[in-house]
Parts: C-alpha cells; structure tokens; sequence
C-alpha cells in the first residue's frame, strides 16, 4: 500500500472527513485516518501523532490541557504544533504527510487531496473558471453546514427550540434549492456532465442531515416534523434522486452505506 500522503485527525464516525475518504478512492490518493468516537477525544492527544493517552500520557502533556469548546465538554490536550497548524483548534484537522502544514474545515481537506490525486481525475473541473464554479458550491455548502451543525448539536443535547428549527429548514431549502436548480439542466451532476468535488461534498451533508431522523420523539414533542422526511423529496426531487445515486456509488458506498444503516437502525 502507498504511503499517506494526508493524515486526518477527527472524532469517528464523522460525514464530514468521508469527502476526503471519498476523492481519495476517486483519485488514488491514500489518507491516514486517525480518532474514535467524539466522548473519547478527551483522553486523546490532539497532534500530527494523535494517539490515546493513558494516565501517565495525561500527566507527561498536561502543559497541552486547554478548555474544549464547540462540540465536546471538559478538557481537552492540543500541542501547541497542532494549534500552530490549526489555529482554530477544531477537528477534523489534517495534516500533510510530514506534519509540517495543517489543513482544516472539510470542504479545504477535500481540495487537498484533489490537488494531491493530479490533473487527471476531473474532480476540481477542466479549467480554472470550471473549478471555481466548484469552489462556488462548495462555499454554499459550507454556509449551510453551520445552521446545520447548530441545529444537529441542538437536538444531541435536548436542547432544540423551535427556531432553531426554522432557521435550519430555511437554510436547508436555500441549499438544496441551489442544487435542485444545478440539475435541471440533465447533464447528470451538480456542475456539469462529471463527478466534482461538489457532488462529494453535498452527499456527505445530506447524509449528516439525516441524523436528525433519529430524533423524532424530541421534535414530536416539540410540535415540530423532521425536515429529511418524505416531504423532501417532494420538494426537491431532483436533490434527492442525486443523492440516492451517489449513496450507490462504488467509491461513496464504503462510507456511507455503513453511515446510513447505523442511522436507520437507531431511528427503529
């Protein structure tokens, strides 16, 4: 096997960093992938050689302990390398195969490894103008992963009001709205005739979006129905035809078929 030529560093299972997973298979870059699940990054050291820490490691990087914010609790232990190459201190980091430049937010982390993977893959497009338009979509994405997260972090700690509910469904609209549109033209994918990043990148939400299915009780409770239901279909066919499509791809299919299952199973 080829030796890495990125390292992620994230809390598992995690839709965001199977963009990167994804484009890997598509352009035969390989990726180290390290982490565990998002309660045991606690005892983890957050570094290019992220490892688990026992109580002797706790006390050897105790000078690394800082506050957690967005997304965990308590105390987390970050190198000053790893803040120095994700100033945001936020995962999924990644980090190029030496250690030496830190890549962060996921859509970037993608970009990365199409860059790695050459010219001939056709995933960032034929020309600089086509790999804008890419850039486009993926800005777009980015801004809606953000109501997202608010409202998906909401609902894992029973915290969700309604309108945090309408401000997602807004945005979810907006987005998918965008993409609905993109594909009206019949050319097959979001950006023309060709697989891009930017089909990678909408798979990957769509399938983080569908955690939500799991929290019908809460929004019941609250007077409120799941916005990844049958009525989204409906409203965006096209969006939701895609989607399926690409779930069945050979190189999305690895990621996201175990992904929806586990989801499907909790939502029984």
């Amino acid at each position: 096997m080829a030796e890495p030529a990125l390292r992620i560093f994230s809390y598992q299972p995690n839709p965001r960093i199977y963009k990167a997973t994804i484009a890997g298979r598509l352009c035969g870059v390989t990726i180290d992938v390290r982490g565990a699940a998002p309660a045991e990054l606690a005892d983890w050291l957050w570094d290019f050689d992220a490892k688990p820490l026992d109580e002797q490691g706790r006390q050897d990087f105790a000078h690394a302990a800082r506050t957690a914010r967005t997304g965990f609790g308590g105390t987390l232990y970050k190198t000053d390398a790893f803040l120095a190459a994700h100033p945001y201190g936020t995962v999924p980091a990644a980090f190029s195969a030496d250690g030496s430049i830190g890549v962060f937010e996921s859509n970037s982390i993608m970009r990365a490894v199409a860059r790695l993977g050459g010219d001939g893959h056709g995933l960032y497009g034929d020309s600089p103008v086509a790999a804008a338009r890419i850039d486009a979509f993926l800005d777009v994405n980015l801004i809606f992963a953000r109501d997202s997260q608010i409202y998906l972090l909401a609902l894992m700690k029973k915290e969700l009001q309604p309108d945090i509910h309408a401000a997602t469904r807004e945005a979810l609209h907006h987005w998918l709205g965008g993409i609905e549109g993109a594909l009206g033209n019949d050319a097959g994918f979001i950006t023309g005739s060709a697989l891009s990043l930017a089909d990678i990148s909408f798979a990957c939400e769509m399938v983080l979006m569908r955690n939500e299915l799991s929290s019908a009780e809460q929004l019941t409770v609250l007077g409120l129905t799941p916005m990844m239901g049958d009525e989204l279909a409906q409203l965006f066919p096209r969006a939701c035809a895609h989607f399926a499509q690409l779930c069945a791809d050979p190189a999305f299919a690895p990621d996201l078929a175990p992904y929806l299952e586990k989801l499907a199973a909790r939502a029984a």
